[in-house]
């Protein structure tokens, strides 16, 4: 089979590692936000596909058969144009999607609705770890009232103003080296996105031994498509698709 895999991901690596070895001819999409990425086995499309209907349009071109969303749980964009897409080429979407992480016993999380809420609620003086990626930095950092340490991938596209500190750092990250990273720092609040997985959980457990509060942004709404949790259930599902 001729699969298009939207990835990024570390479950979209395996994915398209596996289906390749079984013989399946796959393509993996990148964003290209990454300026060195972890690349997956098989052929790699880096870019964008000017929304649902190019990519749709781009389906159809190429002769996909399958066609899997396993971007991030927070890509709401590409997700909805996947939705778009598969309607517009007549295939049924597979979405990989993690399973969000469970609020532990006695954690200090509190659910935000949106990346102002989080900010709004910070106490002033607050010292917050940022682990949000790049998106909607401005609305934190006009907390002037507040510092902050903005952790990611890649460094932020413009300089950072005086109440904040880039921190560049890949997953996996590790529970001694996140709870060291926390007292080094000074941090009183942790704002994230519930991504689920292995590779980033270390801060919240790191956060949890700290008792420090955790503002836990919601994941977004998004259209129905069939929705797995593992590698192997979406597989399974393009069996059937």
């Amino acid at each position: 089979m001729k699969i298009l895999i939207l990835g990024g991901t570390e479950e979209a690596r395996l994915m398209a590692e596996r289906l390749v070895k079984m013989g399946h001819e796959v393509t993996s999409s990148l964003a290209g936000r990454t300026s060195e990425p972890m690349l997956p086995a098989g052929n790699v499309r880096i870019g964008g596909f000017g929304g649902g209907d190019g990519m749709g349009n781009y389906i159809l071109t190429e002769g996909f058969e399958r066609l899997v969303d396993a971007t991030h749980p927070y890509a709401e964009e590409i997700k909805r144009n996947a939705v778009k897409a598969a309607d517009l080429a007549g295939l049924k979407l597979v979405r990989l999607t993690r399973p969000p992480w469970n609020e532990p016993q006695y954690a200090f999380w509190k659910h935000m609705a949106s990346a102002e809420e989080a900010a709004a609620s910070l106490p002033k003086g607050a010292r917050a770890l940022l682990t949000v990626g790049h998106t909607k930095l401005d609305t934190y950092l006009a907390r002037t009232d507040c510092s902050f340490v903005v952790r990611s991938i890649e460094p932020p596209e413009r300089e950072l103003p005086v109440n904040a500190t880039s921190l560049i750092g890949r997953p996996p990250f590790f529970f001694n080296g996140e709870l060291a990273m926390m007292q080094e720092q000074g941090i009183s609040h942790l704002i994230s996105k519930n991504s689920g997985g292995a590779q980033t959980e270390a801060k919240l457990q790191a956060a949890l031994r700290l008792r420090l509060p955790v503002f836990m942004l919601v994941r977004p709404g998004l259209p129905t498509a069939y929705e797995v949790p593992t590698v192997g259930q979406a597989i399974a599902a393009l069996r059937l698709a």
